[in-house]
Protein backbone atom coordinates (compact mmCIF):
# COMPACT_ATOMS: atom_id res chain seq x y z
CA UNK A 1 0.00 0.00 0.00
CA UNK A 2 1.03 3.38 -1.10
CA UNK A 3 2.01 5.96 2.07
CA UNK A 4 -0.41 9.17 1.74
CA UNK A 5 1.47 12.36 0.50
CA UNK A 6 3.46 14.23 3.31
CA UNK A 7 3.96 17.70 2.09
CA UNK A 8 6.92 17.89 4.31
CA UNK A 9 8.92 15.40 2.71
CA UNK A 10 12.05 15.99 0.78
CA UNK A 11 11.19 17.12 -2.86
CA UNK A 12 8.31 19.49 -1.33
CA UNK A 13 8.31 22.92 -0.16
CA UNK A 14 5.35 25.37 1.06
CA UNK A 15 3.84 27.62 -0.87
CA UNK A 16 3.29 30.93 0.00
CA UNK A 17 0.38 32.96 -1.13
CA UNK A 18 2.84 35.50 -2.68
CA UNK A 19 4.05 32.26 -4.89
CA UNK A 20 0.96 30.86 -5.94
CA UNK A 21 0.92 32.41 -9.31
CA UNK A 22 3.64 30.35 -9.89
CA UNK A 23 1.95 27.08 -8.27
CA UNK A 24 1.22 25.55 -11.60
CA UNK A 25 4.51 26.08 -12.96
CA UNK A 26 6.73 24.49 -10.06
CA UNK A 27 7.99 21.08 -11.18
CA UNK A 28 7.96 18.48 -8.06
CA UNK A 29 11.48 18.15 -7.73
CA UNK A 30 12.99 14.20 -6.33
CA UNK A 31 15.55 16.41 -4.52
CA UNK A 32 15.17 19.26 -2.16
CA UNK A 33 17.35 21.67 -4.72
CA UNK A 34 16.39 24.57 -6.68
CA UNK A 35 16.82 25.10 -10.44
CA UNK A 36 18.63 28.07 -11.91
CA UNK A 37 16.79 31.17 -13.32
CA UNK A 38 17.74 29.59 -17.14
CA UNK A 39 16.23 26.55 -16.38
CA UNK A 40 12.73 28.00 -14.85
CA UNK A 41 12.30 30.14 -18.04
CA UNK A 42 13.24 26.93 -20.23
CA UNK A 43 10.46 25.18 -18.27
CA UNK A 44 8.07 27.63 -17.98
CA UNK A 45 7.97 27.94 -21.76
CA UNK A 46 7.26 24.17 -22.33
CA UNK A 47 4.34 24.31 -20.07
CA UNK A 48 3.01 27.30 -21.56
CA UNK A 49 3.18 25.30 -24.87
CA UNK A 50 2.11 22.34 -23.96
CA UNK A 51 -1.01 23.94 -22.08
CA UNK A 52 -1.82 26.01 -25.40
CA UNK A 53 -1.73 22.36 -27.09
CA UNK A 54 -4.40 21.10 -24.54
CA UNK A 55 -6.52 24.24 -24.69
CA UNK A 56 -6.27 23.50 -28.54
CA UNK A 57 -7.78 20.27 -28.08
CA UNK A 58 -10.45 21.17 -25.30
CA UNK A 59 -11.37 23.96 -28.05
CA UNK A 60 -11.53 21.34 -30.88
CA UNK A 61 -13.25 18.42 -28.84
CA UNK A 62 -15.78 21.69 -28.03
CA UNK A 63 -16.77 22.47 -31.59
CA UNK A 64 -17.39 18.10 -32.28
CA UNK A 65 -19.61 18.56 -29.38
CA UNK A 66 -21.01 22.06 -30.21
CA UNK A 67 -22.07 21.26 -33.84
CA UNK A 68 -23.70 24.41 -35.68
CA UNK A 69 -23.38 26.58 -32.43
CA UNK A 70 -24.93 24.43 -30.05
CA UNK A 71 -23.17 23.76 -26.65
CA UNK A 72 -23.79 20.41 -25.15
CA UNK A 73 -27.56 20.89 -26.67
CA UNK A 74 -28.23 24.82 -25.86
CA UNK A 75 -28.02 26.99 -28.66
CA UNK A 76 -27.88 31.03 -27.69
CA UNK A 77 -30.48 33.29 -28.50
CA UNK A 78 -31.32 34.66 -31.76
CA UNK A 79 -29.67 38.35 -30.51
CA UNK A 80 -26.73 36.41 -29.92
CA UNK A 81 -26.36 35.50 -33.11
CA UNK A 82 -25.88 38.52 -34.76
CA UNK A 83 -21.87 38.37 -34.92
CA UNK A 84 -21.07 34.91 -34.92
CA UNK A 85 -18.53 33.79 -32.46
CA UNK A 86 -14.79 32.15 -34.07
CA UNK A 87 -16.85 28.58 -33.25
CA UNK A 88 -19.72 29.58 -34.77
CA UNK A 89 -17.69 31.52 -37.57
CA UNK A 90 -15.67 28.11 -38.57
CA UNK A 91 -18.77 25.76 -38.88
CA UNK A 92 -20.74 27.97 -41.11
CA UNK A 93 -17.47 28.33 -43.14
CA UNK A 94 -17.28 23.90 -43.60
CA UNK A 95 -17.93 23.59 -47.29
CA UNK A 96 -20.69 20.84 -47.98
CA UNK A 97 -18.33 18.07 -49.02
CA UNK A 98 -17.39 17.86 -45.79
CA UNK A 99 -18.88 15.45 -43.85
CA UNK A 100 -21.77 16.28 -40.93
CA UNK A 101 -21.27 16.28 -37.37
CA UNK A 102 -23.38 13.31 -36.29
CA UNK A 103 -25.11 15.87 -34.03
CA UNK A 104 -25.93 17.97 -36.30
CA UNK A 105 -29.51 19.35 -36.03
CA UNK A 106 -31.62 18.29 -38.62
CA UNK A 107 -33.58 21.26 -39.18
CA UNK A 108 -33.38 24.80 -38.24
CA UNK A 109 -34.95 24.47 -34.90
CA UNK A 110 -33.41 25.44 -31.71
CA UNK A 111 -31.93 22.97 -29.80
CA UNK A 112 -34.59 24.09 -26.39
CA UNK A 113 -37.33 23.73 -28.78
CA UNK A 114 -36.50 20.26 -30.54
CA UNK A 115 -38.58 17.29 -29.50
CA UNK A 116 -36.17 15.12 -30.69
CA UNK A 117 -33.69 14.99 -27.64
CA UNK A 118 -31.44 12.45 -29.48
CA UNK A 119 -28.58 10.96 -27.50
CA UNK A 120 -29.82 12.78 -24.04
CA UNK A 121 -33.30 10.71 -24.31
CA UNK A 122 -32.39 8.71 -21.18
CA UNK A 123 -33.40 5.19 -20.91
CA UNK A 124 -35.88 4.00 -23.47
CA UNK A 125 -36.39 0.21 -23.24
CA UNK A 126 -40.30 -1.21 -23.00
CA UNK A 127 -42.18 -4.12 -21.55
CA UNK A 128 -43.91 -6.85 -23.46
CA UNK A 129 -46.88 -6.08 -25.75
CA UNK A 130 -50.28 -6.27 -24.08
CA UNK A 131 -52.67 -8.33 -25.42
CA UNK A 132 -55.51 -7.95 -23.73
CA UNK A 133 -58.12 -9.47 -26.35
CA UNK A 134 -56.55 -12.62 -25.84
CA UNK A 135 -56.12 -12.68 -22.06
CA UNK A 136 -58.64 -10.95 -20.42
CA UNK A 137 -61.28 -13.29 -18.72
CA UNK A 138 -65.16 -12.40 -18.45
CA UNK A 139 -67.22 -13.33 -15.28
CA UNK A 140 -70.85 -14.54 -16.65
CA UNK A 141 -72.95 -14.36 -13.44
CA UNK A 142 -71.95 -10.34 -13.73
CA UNK A 143 -72.95 -8.01 -16.32
CA UNK A 144 -70.47 -7.34 -18.70
CA UNK A 145 -69.46 -3.75 -19.08
CA UNK A 146 -67.50 -2.57 -21.97
CA UNK A 147 -65.27 0.02 -21.72
CA UNK A 148 -66.87 3.55 -22.15
CA UNK A 149 -66.48 7.00 -22.12
CA UNK A 150 -67.86 9.58 -19.85
CA UNK A 151 -70.98 10.84 -20.61
CA UNK A 152 -72.54 14.53 -20.00
CA UNK A 153 -75.62 14.84 -17.99
CA UNK A 154 -78.44 16.83 -18.47
CA UNK A 155 -81.80 17.48 -17.35
CA UNK A 156 -84.52 15.33 -19.98
CA UNK A 157 -88.23 15.66 -18.90
CA UNK A 158 -89.44 12.01 -18.67
CA UNK A 159 -85.53 10.73 -18.10
CA UNK A 160 -85.75 7.59 -15.59
CA UNK A 161 -82.93 6.09 -13.69
CA UNK A 162 -82.25 3.10 -15.33
CA UNK A 163 -82.63 4.75 -18.72
CA UNK A 164 -79.84 5.11 -21.29
CA UNK A 165 -78.57 8.58 -20.99
CA UNK A 166 -79.77 10.63 -24.69
CA UNK A 167 -76.33 10.97 -26.05
CA UNK A 168 -75.91 7.40 -26.56
CA UNK A 169 -79.02 7.09 -28.73
CA UNK A 170 -78.19 10.31 -31.08
CA UNK A 171 -77.58 8.22 -34.43
CA UNK A 172 -74.75 8.96 -35.97
CA UNK A 173 -74.22 12.15 -33.80
CA UNK A 174 -73.46 9.70 -31.10
CA UNK A 175 -70.26 10.35 -28.94
CA UNK A 176 -68.10 7.32 -28.82
CA UNK A 177 -69.72 4.81 -26.36
CA UNK A 178 -69.85 0.88 -26.73
CA UNK A 179 -72.72 -0.53 -28.39
CA UNK A 180 -74.83 -2.65 -25.58
CA UNK A 181 -74.34 -5.38 -27.71
CA UNK A 182 -75.51 -7.58 -30.50
CA UNK A 183 -77.55 -10.79 -29.29
CA UNK A 184 -74.59 -12.81 -28.01
CA UNK A 185 -72.30 -12.95 -24.93
CA UNK A 186 -68.96 -11.75 -24.94
CA UNK A 187 -66.11 -14.72 -24.68
CA UNK A 188 -62.45 -14.77 -23.28
CA UNK A 189 -60.17 -17.52 -25.37
CA UNK A 190 -60.21 -20.67 -24.40
CA UNK A 191 -56.53 -22.41 -23.42
CA UNK A 192 -54.24 -22.73 -26.14
CA UNK A 193 -56.08 -20.42 -28.53
CA UNK A 194 -54.38 -17.40 -29.81
CA UNK A 195 -55.57 -14.19 -32.09
CA UNK A 196 -53.47 -14.41 -34.93
CA UNK A 197 -54.71 -11.16 -37.70
CA UNK A 198 -56.81 -8.73 -37.30
CA UNK A 199 -58.44 -6.46 -39.81
CA UNK A 200 -59.62 -3.06 -38.03
CA UNK A 201 -61.46 -0.23 -39.92
CA UNK A 202 -62.49 3.07 -38.11
CA UNK A 203 -64.71 5.78 -38.34
CA UNK A 204 -63.59 9.48 -37.81
CA UNK A 205 -63.82 11.16 -34.63
CA UNK A 206 -66.52 13.64 -33.41
CA UNK A 207 -66.62 16.66 -35.74
CA UNK A 208 -68.00 20.26 -37.08
CA UNK A 209 -71.30 19.65 -39.24
CA UNK A 210 -70.76 19.34 -42.65
CA UNK A 211 -71.03 22.34 -45.04
CA UNK A 212 -75.02 23.12 -46.14
CA UNK A 213 -76.34 21.03 -42.83
CA UNK A 214 -79.81 21.48 -41.86
CA UNK A 215 -77.78 23.02 -38.41
CA UNK A 216 -76.34 25.62 -40.54
CA UNK A 217 -79.53 26.74 -42.47
CA UNK A 218 -80.97 27.45 -39.23
CA UNK A 219 -78.26 29.66 -37.92
CA UNK A 220 -78.71 31.75 -41.32
CA UNK A 221 -82.24 31.59 -41.17
CA UNK A 222 -82.51 33.18 -37.31
CA UNK A 223 -79.66 35.47 -38.32
CA UNK A 224 -81.80 36.80 -41.30
CA UNK A 225 -84.70 37.21 -38.70
CA UNK A 226 -82.37 39.60 -36.49
CA UNK A 227 -84.79 43.00 -35.62
CA UNK A 228 -88.26 41.02 -35.93
CA UNK A 229 -87.45 37.58 -34.30
CA UNK A 230 -88.09 37.34 -30.08
CA UNK A 231 -88.30 33.97 -28.17
CA UNK A 232 -89.39 33.29 -24.90
CA UNK A 233 -89.36 30.80 -22.06
CA UNK A 234 -87.06 27.91 -22.87
CA UNK A 235 -86.47 29.50 -26.16
CA UNK A 236 -84.85 32.91 -24.54
CA UNK A 237 -81.59 32.26 -25.05
CA UNK A 238 -82.13 32.05 -28.88
CA UNK A 239 -82.28 36.18 -28.50
CA UNK A 240 -78.80 36.42 -27.78
CA UNK A 241 -77.47 33.17 -29.83
CA UNK A 242 -75.02 32.67 -33.19
CA UNK A 243 -74.78 30.18 -35.18
CA UNK A 244 -70.47 29.54 -34.65
CA UNK A 245 -69.43 25.95 -35.77
CA UNK A 246 -66.61 25.45 -37.83
CA UNK A 247 -67.27 22.62 -40.69
CA UNK A 248 -66.06 19.49 -40.57
CA UNK A 249 -63.08 19.39 -38.96
CA UNK A 250 -62.53 17.30 -35.82
CA UNK A 251 -63.27 18.57 -32.68
CA UNK A 252 -61.00 18.24 -29.49
CA UNK A 253 -64.21 14.92 -28.03
CA UNK A 254 -63.09 13.97 -31.98
CA UNK A 255 -59.37 13.91 -31.38
CA UNK A 256 -59.76 12.79 -28.00
CA UNK A 257 -62.27 9.73 -29.51
CA UNK A 258 -59.78 8.37 -31.76
CA UNK A 259 -56.38 8.29 -29.36
CA UNK A 260 -58.51 6.42 -26.81
CA UNK A 261 -59.37 3.93 -29.19
CA UNK A 262 -55.72 3.86 -30.29
CA UNK A 263 -54.60 2.93 -26.60
CA UNK A 264 -57.57 0.61 -26.41
CA UNK A 265 -56.25 -1.37 -29.33
CA UNK A 266 -52.55 -0.98 -27.81
CA UNK A 267 -53.66 -2.61 -25.26
CA UNK A 268 -55.56 -5.16 -26.92
CA UNK A 269 -53.56 -6.01 -29.82
CA UNK A 270 -50.21 -5.04 -29.68
CA UNK A 271 -48.65 -8.11 -29.66
CA UNK A 272 -50.04 -8.65 -33.34
CA UNK A 273 -47.28 -6.17 -34.50
CA UNK A 274 -44.01 -6.81 -34.83
CA UNK A 275 -41.71 -3.93 -33.73
CA UNK A 276 -39.07 -4.55 -35.93
CA UNK A 277 -41.31 -3.98 -39.12
CA UNK A 278 -43.20 -0.46 -40.29
CA UNK A 279 -47.09 -1.53 -41.57
CA UNK A 280 -49.35 0.25 -43.73
CA UNK A 281 -52.08 2.18 -42.46
CA UNK A 282 -54.64 3.72 -44.77
CA UNK A 283 -57.23 6.64 -44.21
CA UNK A 284 -58.74 9.24 -47.06
CA UNK A 285 -57.33 13.06 -48.04
CA UNK A 286 -60.71 14.73 -45.74
CA UNK A 287 -58.99 16.79 -43.07
CA UNK A 288 -60.99 14.92 -40.38
CA UNK A 289 -60.38 11.30 -42.01
CA UNK A 290 -56.34 12.19 -41.91
CA UNK A 291 -56.34 13.67 -38.43
CA UNK A 292 -58.50 10.66 -36.97
CA UNK A 293 -55.83 8.50 -38.05
CA UNK A 294 -52.98 10.06 -36.51
CA UNK A 295 -54.52 10.60 -33.51
CA UNK A 296 -54.89 7.10 -33.38
CA UNK A 297 -51.57 6.39 -34.03
CA UNK A 298 -50.51 8.15 -31.48
CA UNK A 299 -52.56 6.69 -28.92
CA UNK A 300 -51.68 3.06 -30.37
CA UNK A 301 -47.40 3.54 -31.11
CA UNK A 302 -46.96 7.02 -29.53
CA UNK A 303 -45.85 10.03 -30.37
CA UNK A 304 -43.46 8.44 -32.54
CA UNK A 305 -45.68 6.55 -34.53
CA UNK A 306 -44.26 7.39 -38.05
CA UNK A 307 -41.10 5.30 -36.56
CA UNK A 308 -43.98 2.12 -36.74
CA UNK A 309 -46.20 2.96 -39.44
CA UNK A 310 -46.53 4.98 -42.96
CA UNK A 311 -49.73 6.35 -43.41
CA UNK A 312 -51.54 5.62 -46.79
CA UNK A 313 -53.56 8.56 -47.39
CA UNK A 314 -55.94 7.89 -50.41
CA UNK A 315 -57.63 10.91 -52.26
CA UNK A 316 -61.40 10.93 -51.65
CA UNK A 317 -62.78 12.72 -54.79
CA UNK A 318 -65.69 12.00 -57.37
CA UNK A 319 -65.78 8.88 -59.91
CA UNK A 320 -62.24 8.28 -57.90
CA UNK A 321 -61.86 4.69 -56.83
CA UNK A 322 -61.77 4.23 -52.64
CA UNK A 323 -62.80 2.03 -50.96
CA UNK A 324 -62.50 4.43 -47.99
CA UNK A 325 -65.40 6.60 -49.62
CA UNK A 326 -67.01 3.52 -52.09
CA UNK A 327 -70.07 6.12 -52.29
CA UNK A 328 -67.60 8.26 -54.29
CA UNK A 329 -67.23 6.09 -57.39
CA UNK A 330 -70.97 5.04 -57.14
CA UNK A 331 -73.13 7.33 -58.96
CA UNK A 332 -76.11 6.03 -58.46
CA UNK A 333 -75.75 6.50 -54.62
CA UNK A 334 -78.26 9.28 -53.13
CA UNK A 335 -78.09 11.08 -49.89
CA UNK A 336 -81.78 11.78 -50.53
CA UNK A 337 -82.55 8.42 -51.06
CA UNK A 338 -85.46 6.29 -49.52
CA UNK A 339 -83.91 6.56 -45.99
CA UNK A 340 -83.78 10.53 -46.16
CA UNK A 341 -88.11 10.02 -47.08
CA UNK A 342 -89.15 7.77 -44.57
CA UNK A 343 -86.59 10.10 -42.54
CA UNK A 344 -88.57 13.15 -43.07
CA UNK A 345 -92.06 11.48 -42.86
CA UNK A 346 -91.12 10.05 -39.51
CA UNK A 347 -89.93 13.51 -38.28
CA UNK A 348 -92.94 15.02 -39.13
CA UNK A 349 -94.37 12.04 -36.68
CA UNK A 350 -92.60 12.61 -33.48
CA UNK A 351 -91.64 15.98 -33.72
CA UNK A 352 -95.20 17.17 -34.13
CA UNK A 353 -95.79 18.13 -30.66
CA UNK A 354 -92.45 20.13 -30.24
CA UNK A 355 -93.26 21.91 -32.40
CA UNK A 356 -96.26 23.44 -31.82
CA UNK A 357 -94.89 24.01 -28.03
CA UNK A 358 -91.90 25.89 -29.51
CA UNK A 359 -93.94 27.83 -31.69
CA UNK A 360 -96.01 29.64 -28.81
CA UNK A 361 -92.30 30.81 -27.41
CA UNK A 362 -91.53 32.87 -30.79
CA UNK A 363 -93.30 35.97 -32.58
CA UNK A 364 -91.72 37.46 -35.80
CA UNK A 365 -90.24 34.27 -36.83
CA UNK A 366 -92.40 30.75 -38.79
CA UNK A 367 -91.10 28.65 -36.71
CA UNK A 368 -90.98 24.93 -38.59
CA UNK A 369 -90.68 21.36 -38.03
CA UNK A 370 -87.49 21.87 -39.75
CA UNK A 371 -86.36 24.38 -37.40
CA UNK A 372 -87.19 21.80 -34.73
CA UNK A 373 -85.29 18.80 -35.99
CA UNK A 374 -82.45 21.09 -36.22
CA UNK A 375 -82.58 22.67 -32.73
CA UNK A 376 -82.45 19.18 -31.44
CA UNK A 377 -79.51 18.20 -34.02
CA UNK A 378 -78.14 21.26 -32.64
CA UNK A 379 -77.51 19.77 -28.99
CA UNK A 380 -75.10 16.49 -30.62
CA UNK A 381 -73.37 19.12 -32.45
CA UNK A 382 -72.93 21.95 -29.59
CA UNK A 383 -72.22 19.19 -26.87
CA UNK A 384 -69.20 17.53 -29.09
CA UNK A 385 -67.82 21.06 -30.48
CA UNK A 386 -68.69 23.24 -26.83
CA UNK A 387 -69.08 20.69 -23.83
CA UNK A 388 -72.41 21.51 -23.38
CA UNK A 389 -75.33 22.48 -25.16
CA UNK A 390 -78.75 24.41 -24.07
CA UNK A 391 -80.53 22.67 -26.72
CA UNK A 392 -80.43 19.49 -25.63
CA UNK A 393 -83.06 20.02 -22.15
CA UNK A 394 -85.52 21.42 -24.72
CA UNK A 395 -86.76 17.75 -25.83
CA UNK A 396 -88.08 15.02 -23.91
CA UNK A 397 -86.88 11.21 -23.48
CA UNK A 398 -89.65 10.31 -25.92
CA UNK A 399 -88.19 12.76 -28.46
CA UNK A 400 -84.96 11.70 -28.00
CA UNK A 401 -85.74 8.17 -28.82
CA UNK A 402 -87.62 9.36 -31.70
CA UNK A 403 -84.52 11.53 -32.62
CA UNK A 404 -82.06 7.97 -32.97
CA UNK A 405 -84.81 6.25 -34.99
CA UNK A 406 -85.33 9.22 -37.45
CA UNK A 407 -81.32 8.41 -38.43
CA UNK A 408 -82.21 4.62 -38.46
CA UNK A 409 -84.66 5.20 -41.39
CA UNK A 410 -81.73 7.36 -43.36
CA UNK A 411 -78.95 5.56 -43.04
CA UNK A 412 -80.90 2.16 -43.48
CA UNK A 413 -82.43 3.23 -46.57
CA UNK A 414 -79.77 5.28 -47.77
CA UNK A 415 -76.87 3.04 -47.17
CA UNK A 416 -78.46 -0.47 -46.12
CA UNK A 417 -79.78 -3.06 -46.66
CA UNK A 418 -82.72 -0.82 -47.98
CA UNK A 419 -80.98 0.87 -50.93
CA UNK A 420 -80.14 -0.62 -54.04
CA UNK A 421 -76.58 0.54 -53.76
CA UNK A 422 -76.08 -0.57 -50.13
CA UNK A 423 -74.02 -3.54 -50.35
CA UNK A 424 -71.87 -2.16 -53.49
CA UNK A 425 -71.07 0.79 -51.72
CA UNK A 426 -68.96 -1.71 -49.26
CA UNK A 427 -67.85 -4.25 -51.27
CA UNK A 428 -64.53 -2.77 -52.52
CA UNK A 429 -63.61 -2.87 -48.87
CA UNK A 430 -64.76 -6.70 -48.74
CA UNK A 431 -62.85 -7.92 -50.94
CA UNK A 432 -59.54 -6.09 -50.01
CA UNK A 433 -60.17 -8.36 -46.48
CA UNK A 434 -60.99 -11.16 -48.90
CA UNK A 435 -57.81 -10.76 -50.46
CA UNK A 436 -55.65 -9.94 -47.48
CA UNK A 437 -56.85 -13.14 -45.95
CA UNK A 438 -56.05 -15.10 -49.11
CA UNK A 439 -52.77 -13.30 -49.15
CA UNK A 440 -53.22 -11.74 -53.14
CA UNK A 441 -53.22 -8.45 -54.57
CA UNK A 442 -55.74 -7.75 -56.82
CA UNK A 443 -55.29 -6.83 -60.28
CA UNK A 444 -58.62 -6.41 -61.45
CA UNK A 445 -61.86 -5.64 -59.78
CA UNK A 446 -65.54 -4.49 -60.82
CA UNK A 447 -65.77 -2.43 -57.69
CA UNK A 448 -64.37 0.84 -56.50
CA UNK A 449 -61.40 -0.84 -55.56
CA UNK A 450 -58.26 1.10 -56.31
CA UNK A 451 -55.93 -1.42 -58.65
CA UNK A 452 -53.51 1.00 -58.97
CA UNK A 453 -52.65 0.70 -55.19
CA UNK A 454 -54.10 -3.03 -54.52
CA UNK A 455 -51.94 -4.42 -56.88
CA UNK A 456 -48.64 -3.18 -55.49
CA UNK A 457 -47.21 -5.25 -52.21
CA UNK A 458 -45.92 -1.50 -51.54
CA UNK A 459 -49.32 -0.10 -50.46
CA UNK A 460 -51.42 -3.26 -50.54
CA UNK A 461 -48.87 -4.80 -48.17
CA UNK A 462 -49.66 -8.72 -47.52
CA UNK A 463 -47.40 -9.81 -45.08
CA UNK A 464 -48.94 -8.07 -41.97
CA UNK A 465 -50.52 -9.33 -38.84
CA UNK A 466 -52.05 -6.31 -38.23
CA UNK A 467 -54.56 -3.90 -40.46
CA UNK A 468 -55.74 -0.48 -39.82
CA UNK A 469 -58.16 1.50 -42.10
CA UNK A 470 -60.30 4.89 -41.52
CA UNK A 471 -63.57 5.51 -43.52
CA UNK A 472 -66.88 6.38 -42.80
CA UNK A 473 -70.22 6.47 -41.07
CA UNK A 474 -72.23 5.56 -44.11
CA UNK A 475 -69.27 3.48 -45.82
CA UNK A 476 -68.84 1.36 -42.76
CA UNK A 477 -72.74 0.48 -42.43
CA UNK A 478 -72.38 -0.58 -46.58
CA UNK A 479 -69.55 -2.55 -45.32
CA UNK A 480 -71.72 -4.40 -43.10
CA UNK A 481 -74.22 -5.04 -45.46
CA UNK A 482 -71.41 -6.03 -48.44
CA UNK A 483 -70.14 -8.67 -45.64
CA UNK A 484 -73.79 -10.12 -45.71
CA UNK A 485 -75.21 -9.07 -42.13
CA UNK A 486 -78.74 -9.94 -42.54
CA UNK A 487 -78.95 -9.56 -38.81
CA UNK A 488 -79.47 -5.64 -39.62
CA UNK A 489 -81.68 -6.27 -42.89
CA UNK A 490 -85.05 -6.30 -40.96
CA UNK A 491 -88.24 -3.58 -42.06
CA UNK A 492 -88.43 -0.16 -40.23
CA UNK A 493 -91.98 1.53 -40.67
CA UNK A 494 -91.51 5.12 -41.04
CA UNK A 495 -94.61 6.04 -38.80
CA UNK A 496 -94.40 4.39 -35.55
CA UNK A 497 -91.25 3.57 -33.84
CA UNK A 498 -91.03 -0.09 -33.50
CA UNK A 499 -89.16 -0.84 -29.89
CA UNK A 500 -85.53 -2.31 -29.68
CA UNK A 501 -83.78 -3.51 -33.62
CA UNK A 502 -81.09 -4.61 -34.41
CA UNK A 503 -80.57 -1.74 -37.20
CA UNK A 504 -79.42 0.78 -34.38
CA UNK A 505 -77.34 3.23 -35.94
CA UNK A 506 -76.45 4.70 -32.59
CA UNK A 507 -75.06 1.11 -31.55
CA UNK A 508 -73.65 0.62 -35.01
CA UNK A 509 -71.54 4.08 -36.26
CA UNK A 510 -71.44 6.38 -33.64
CA UNK A 511 -68.44 8.76 -33.80
CA UNK A 512 -65.15 6.98 -33.22
CA UNK A 513 -67.05 3.80 -34.46
CA UNK A 514 -64.72 0.74 -35.22
CA UNK A 515 -64.69 -2.91 -36.48
CA UNK A 516 -62.79 -5.33 -35.47
CA UNK A 517 -62.26 -8.66 -37.52
CA UNK A 518 -60.26 -10.86 -35.34
CA UNK A 519 -58.65 -14.51 -37.20
CA UNK A 520 -58.38 -16.64 -33.82
CA UNK A 521 -56.36 -19.88 -34.27
CA UNK A 522 -57.19 -22.80 -31.90
CA UNK A 523 -55.29 -26.36 -31.40
CA UNK A 524 -58.45 -28.60 -31.99
CA UNK A 525 -62.78 -27.20 -33.26
CA UNK A 526 -64.30 -25.84 -30.63
CA UNK A 527 -67.42 -26.98 -29.27
CA UNK A 528 -70.66 -24.19 -29.76
CA UNK A 529 -71.84 -24.14 -26.30
CA UNK A 530 -67.92 -23.41 -25.43
CA UNK A 531 -67.44 -26.39 -23.38
CA UNK A 532 -64.18 -27.03 -24.51
CA UNK A 533 -62.53 -28.50 -27.55
CA UNK A 534 -63.49 -31.43 -29.50
CA UNK A 535 -62.08 -34.55 -28.83
CA UNK A 536 -60.67 -35.29 -32.22
CA UNK A 537 -59.91 -32.38 -35.30
CA UNK A 538 -57.08 -30.78 -36.24
CA UNK A 539 -56.03 -27.02 -35.60
CA UNK A 540 -58.68 -24.58 -36.41
CA UNK A 541 -59.30 -21.32 -37.52
CA UNK A 542 -62.08 -18.72 -36.77
CA UNK A 543 -63.26 -15.32 -37.82
CA UNK A 544 -64.51 -13.11 -35.19
CA UNK A 545 -66.31 -9.63 -36.46
CA UNK A 546 -66.35 -7.38 -33.25
CA UNK A 547 -68.57 -4.31 -33.76
CA UNK A 548 -67.77 -1.00 -30.52
CA UNK A 549 -66.22 -3.69 -28.06
CA UNK A 550 -69.29 -6.57 -28.87
CA UNK A 551 -69.60 -9.65 -30.89
CA UNK A 552 -71.49 -9.63 -33.92
CA UNK A 553 -72.56 -12.90 -34.35
CA UNK A 554 -72.20 -14.51 -37.93
CA UNK A 555 -74.26 -17.58 -37.45
CA UNK A 556 -76.99 -15.33 -37.36
CA UNK A 557 -76.60 -13.68 -40.74
CA UNK A 558 -74.74 -16.89 -41.94
CA UNK A 559 -76.65 -20.15 -41.13
CA UNK A 560 -73.76 -22.14 -42.22
CA UNK A 561 -71.43 -20.34 -39.51
CA UNK A 562 -73.93 -21.89 -37.43
CA UNK A 563 -76.58 -20.18 -35.21
CA UNK A 564 -75.90 -22.27 -32.63
CA UNK A 565 -72.85 -20.93 -31.57
CA UNK A 566 -72.57 -18.94 -28.20
CA UNK A 567 -69.43 -17.00 -29.06
CA UNK A 568 -70.87 -15.81 -32.56
CA UNK A 569 -67.96 -17.07 -34.17
CA UNK A 570 -67.21 -18.48 -38.08
CA UNK A 571 -64.93 -21.51 -38.84
CA UNK A 572 -62.17 -19.66 -41.29
CA UNK A 573 -63.24 -22.11 -44.18
CA UNK A 574 -66.37 -21.43 -44.41
CA UNK A 575 -66.37 -17.86 -43.66
CA UNK A 576 -64.43 -17.58 -47.42
CA UNK A 577 -66.93 -19.41 -48.66
CA UNK A 578 -69.98 -17.42 -47.93
CA UNK A 579 -68.03 -14.47 -48.85
CA UNK A 580 -67.50 -15.64 -52.23
CA UNK A 581 -71.12 -15.12 -53.19
CA UNK A 582 -71.55 -11.27 -51.79
CA UNK A 583 -70.18 -9.69 -54.94
CA UNK A 584 -72.78 -11.33 -57.08
CA UNK A 585 -75.61 -9.97 -54.19
CA UNK A 586 -73.88 -6.45 -54.31
CA UNK A 587 -73.82 -6.33 -58.27
CA UNK A 588 -71.80 -2.99 -58.17
CA UNK A 589 -71.46 -2.07 -61.94
CA UNK A 590 -75.89 -2.92 -62.27
CA UNK A 591 -76.40 -0.65 -59.38
CA UNK A 592 -74.00 2.48 -59.61
CA UNK A 593 -74.01 3.11 -62.90
CA UNK A 594 -77.16 1.54 -64.56
CA UNK A 595 -79.26 3.94 -65.82
CA UNK A 596 -77.70 7.36 -66.12
CA UNK A 597 -75.11 6.46 -64.39
CA UNK A 598 -71.72 6.87 -65.71
CA UNK A 599 -68.37 4.92 -64.45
Amino acid sequence: MHSPINPQAPGYSPVGLAEKEELVLRPLLAHDTQPSPGQRLKRKLSILLASGAVSLAVLFAFNILACNGTLFGIKPRPSELASPTPLQARDSQRSSGEEDCPCKPTSTVPDYFNTSPGPWIGKTATGKAPFMAQTRTFDHAATYIPNAPLQTQVPIQGWHPGNLSIFGMMGFLTPYTPSTGFGVDEWPLPDGAEIIWLQMVSRHGSRYPTGGSNVESFGARLANATGKFNATGELEFLNNWKYQMGTEILVPRGRQELFDSGVLHAYMYSSLYDPNTKIIARTTTQDRMLRSAENFLAGMFGLEWPNNVTLEVIIEGSNLNNSLAGYMNCPNEREDGLGSKARDIWVGHYLQDATERFSKLVTGYNWTIDDTYAAQTLCAYDTVASGYSRFCSLFTYEEWIGFGYSHDLQFYGNNAFGSDTGRAIGIGFQQEVLARLQNHTIPYSETQVNVTLDNNTVTFPLNQSLYLDFSHDTNIVSILAAFGLTQFEEDLPADKYPGEHNFTVSHMTPFGARLDIEIIKTPKPLKADRSGYEDEGEETKYVHFVLNQRTVPLGWSHPECDAERVDGWCEFETFLKVQEKMPGLARYKEVCFADGGSP
